[in-house]
């Protein structure tokens, strides 16, 4: 099989691989190469996989889609982290929170900042925020 995983910005992995294991909403799920066509709706958490040399990765995916269509096997997520092992990728799902924490925060700053802007300016023009 092929997995490709898919973020909004970039291929995150394409790579050939023996065995992919996801959680799903209904529960834990493993594809191997002669599975039947799939699609899937993923729980935020770990999605392994086996390379051709048999060994095992893990993914940290905030969730997504996996769709298995012959060969191909595609997760469209917004957010994945690799760790070689789970004490590695629960370091680096830490650090990547922590980041994504921080921009929120600027972004609301941002925001609210703008829209004091916008209120002092149409006080200096003396029209009320009502109209």
């Amino acid at each position: 099989m092929n997995l490709k995983v898919l973020l909004p910005t970039e291929i995150f992995i394409n790579q050939p691989v023996t065995k992919i294991i996801a959680e799903a909403e209904n529960g834990s799920f493993c594809l191997l190469p002669k599975h039947v066509d799939f699609v899937s709706a993923l729980l935020p958490g770990i999605l392994t996989y086996v390379d051709e040399r048999q060994c095992e990765y893990f993914l940290g995916v905030g969730g997504g889609i996996l769709t298995k269509t012959g060969s191909e096997v595609r997760v469209s997520t917004i957010y994945a982290v690799q760790g070689e092992d789970l004490g590695t990728l629960r370091q680096k799902v830490i650090k990547q929170f922590e980041i994504m924490n921080e921009r929120e925060r600027l972004a609301r700053s941002a925001i609210a900042k703008l829209e004091a802007d916008i209120l002092r300016h149409f006080v200096k023009q003396g029209v009320s925020a009502d109209g």
